[in-house]
């Protein structure tokens, strides 16, 4: 066996590697976010009030970053990026976890994670109102089928005779807030590819925490100050630690690995976890209607990511 036989077989052995562990990393982050949604809803509004939860993710976020920094090199921030940063963390950021954590103080958990697949859809608009991109015809339709399952889950909250006015309330909460996470998507793909995650993050995540510092006072009075029950501690502690903090360093070396597209494929994994973690939890029971709009999103994108992978291999 000659070495160049040798290289190729190492090479090919070390591909693979990277592969699975891409996958592993945004698979593990995919479930944190998945439980993410029940474990929310839970502490909502028995422990903790939305205005809470989105103080401690965004403040205590902000805090594990800039810890985590002070072990590691950075490079400097270029000027023009520092815009980016603002409007990231301040606009995208605190504007995604506040409407997400809002929405599901109304709406059904099962419905919010559902909505939670649209990110991708409104990255594609945006791209065409900002920066001029022209999509395929599939990716077209890929929208328009994804928007028709988000109308089917948010009809569905309307004919709800019971909870159907807060049930609809939280379904647009979290359209809006996947509105923000696009905009957080679009405002920072360039420095994405630019800065290592933590010295990216710990400046999106300050300009995050700022306008969070204004819901901090209404925090003494959430019931869970003043209990001994390690139940709600737990759950804070995952949501700090899991969703919101190591979620966010699997991210990158996913992407580095299998690529973007294979990794916003994962996005429509996030109901699966959510449903089967709310389905235990006793927080909500699958409905036929639900099964049918998560299909229907899911369709639109696995065919506006199709479309994209077209492009990429020119096929």
């Amino acid at each position: 066996m000659d070495n160049n036989s040798i290289d190729k077989g190492s090479t090919s052995q070390h591909n693979t590697r990277n592969f699975l562990a891409g996958n592993a990393c945004i698979l593990l982050a995919t479930i944190f976010w998945g439980i993410n949604v029940s474990v929310t809803k839970a502490l909502i509004p028995d422990w903790m009030s939305a205005h809470g939860i989105t103080a401690v993710r965004l403040i205590g976020g902000c805090i594990l970053f800039w810890i985590a920094s002070l072990f590691m090199k950075h490079k400097r921030i270029a000027g023009h990026d520092w815009l980016r940063f603002f409007l990231g963390g301040f606009i995208g950021l605190f504007g995604f976890i506040y409407l997400f954590v809002t929405s599901l103080k109304y709406g059904d958990p099962i419905d919010i994670s559902i909505i939670m697949t649209l990110p991708p859809i409104f990255v594609i608009l945006m791209g065409v109102l900002f920066q001029h991109r022209r999509p395929s015809w599939l990716e077209c339709a890929g929208v328009i089928i994804s928007f028709a399952g988000a109308v089917v889950v948010i009809l569905d909250a309307g004919a709800d005779k019971v909870n159907g006015s807060d049930r609809l309330l939280g379904d647009l909460l979290a359209v809006a807030s996947t509105v923000c996470y696009a905009f957080y998507l679009v405002i920072l793909e360039g420095p994405t590819k630019t800065y290592k995650p933590v010295t990216m993050l710990r400046w999106v995540f300050l300009f995050a925490a700022v306008p969070a510092l204004i819901l901090v006072p209404e925090m003494r009075y959430m019931p869970i100050l003043h209990t001994a029950e390690a139940a709600p501690w737990l759950e804070i502690a995952f949501i700090l630690f899991c969703p919101t903090f190591i979620a966010y360093f699997l991210v990158q070396p996913a992407i580095k690995s299998i690529g973007s597209e294979l990794v916003s494929l994962y996005q429509y994994l996030l109901p699966v976890f959510a449903t089967i973690s709310a389905v235990m939890m006793g927080l909500g029971h699958l409905k036929w209607m639900q099964v049918i709009a998560m299909l229907i999103i899911v369709g639109g994108m696995v065919l506006t990511n199709f479309s994209k992978l077209r492009k990429h291999t020119g096929s």
